[in-house]
């Protein structure tokens, strides 16, 4: 549906998570004969997943130690090879820092720190080995004016899954400074998957999908840590983004018959979130504020984006997540507390249970709803029995 913003501009309107609601369904399922594997295939390889988790590539959320602790458990987690882990031969110190910095001053101490050393490619190599000799796979992410320029040390690594990730990320780049990358022949190039984003659009998605992605991350500016909406004005609220892609996926299937992956990335905190994103189209999830406040992850109880430390034009902050729980409480259980934020993947599981659905592919024709906020329609809730009660 189009609205009129003034006689010379119509705009779509949007949904986030907050905004839809899921349907429950005829059918109810047992929630240990529902399946939330994740599985994709390249060059005839299987890649599976027990769990359709990444984690984002932040420097707060995942070192090689959270790496390999998140695949053991059946996730997958991204490494930022631009970022402190390959700047610095030891990063505590920094990460300390980090995390003692005065709200105010932060964003500004923390361009000195990223500032003060360039990516070294022996640490790309070695903190990439670090994670193989751990016995899971290795991804790692690298933005698109210096995949070139690093993809070399990674793959002496054992580097197996890159993610060639960015605010935005598209398939045909315009300059006249600088030449730029050609990602068609550079994805071809290579012969480890590629996933590529962040796009929050169709034509976006299907690009990247014609550029040879197994996956694309849809997300702009969700994340609690990212302020690029605030600082660019550009993004589309999630549900309708995730929708998007999965029609663009759709349309690559029909010109292809190759199936590429919509990865949502951002914007999700509890199970609830992931199970509306599942339902509007992801067949993955990307998360890095909820694994913040594990206490495996190295940010201290911190994260912060991917852009937070750009020199001229900072695009996230530094956000306390506090520590809530182990991975594996924050991931699968057990629970206690009520507000969604631990045991996401079982809030995941029970919510395809309760509406009937197997697995993740048949999770994505759930019915939902254009909804009232459920936390605001609870709100309303209480303080009406509040009122009704004389407080």
């Amino acid at each position: 549906m189009e609205i009129e913003i003034g006689r010379g501009k119509t705009a779509r309107r949007a949904y986030g998570f907050d905004d839809i609601a899921i349907v429950p369904s005829r059918r109810t399922r047992d929630p240990r004969n529902v399946d939330i594997s994740w599985t994709f295939s390249f060059k005839g390889r299987e890649y599976n997943f027990p769990l359709p988790i990444l984690a984002s590539a932040m420097d707060g959320v995942v070192d090689p130690a959270f790496a390999i602790t998140l695949g053991k458990l059946g996730g997958l987690a991204v490494l930022n090879l631009e970022g402190i882990q390959t700047r610095y031969a030891d990063p505590a110190p920094h990460l300390d820092a980090i995390a003692s910095f005065d709200k105010e001053e932060a964003t500004a101490k923390m361009q000195t720190i990223y500032a003060a050393e360039d990516v070294k490619p022996e640490l790309i190599t070695q903190r990439v080995a670090e994670i193989k000799a751990g016995g899971v796979l290795a991804a790692a992410s690298l933005t698109p004016q210096n995949v070139e320029r690093f993809i070399g040390p990674a793959l002496e690594g054992g580097l197996d899954i890159l993610v060639i990730q960015g605010t935005v990320v598209s398939a045909e780049h315009v300059s006249t400074f600088d030449k730029p990358l050609d990602l068609n022949a550079f994805v071809e190039s290579l012969d480890i998957p590629c996933i590529i984003g962040g796009c929050c659009s169709y034509q976006g998605a299907l690009h990247l999908m014609r550029a040879g992605a197994v996956g694309v991350l849809v997300g702009v500016g969700p994340g609690h840590a990212c302020t690029s909406r605030r600082v660019l004005g550009i993004g589309v609220p999630q549900c309708t983004a995730i929708a998007d892609a999965a029609a663009a996926r759709t349309r690559y299937l029909e010109e292809t018959g190759r199936y590429a992956h919509v990865i949502a990335d951002g914007g999700m905190r509890t199970g609830g979130d992931l199970a509306k994103a599942v339902a509007v189209g992801s067949d993955a999830i990307m998360i890095g504020s909820p694994l913040a406040s594990a206490a495996e992850a190295p940010g201290r109880g911190y994260h912060w984006g991917m852009a937070t430390f750009h020199p001229d034009l900072p695009r996230g902050t530094r956000v306390r997540a506090g520590v809530k729980g182990t991975l594996e409480e924050i991931l699968l259980g057990p629970a206690h507390q009520n507000d969604g934020t631990l045991n996401l993947l079982g809030g995941l599981r029970t919510s395809m249970a309760t509406c009937g659905y197997e697995n993740l592919k048949a999770f994505q024709k759930a019915e939902v709803l254009v909804a009232p906020s459920l936390q605001t329609e609870g709100k309303s809730l209480q303080n009406a029995q509040g009122v009704g009660m004389g407080r």
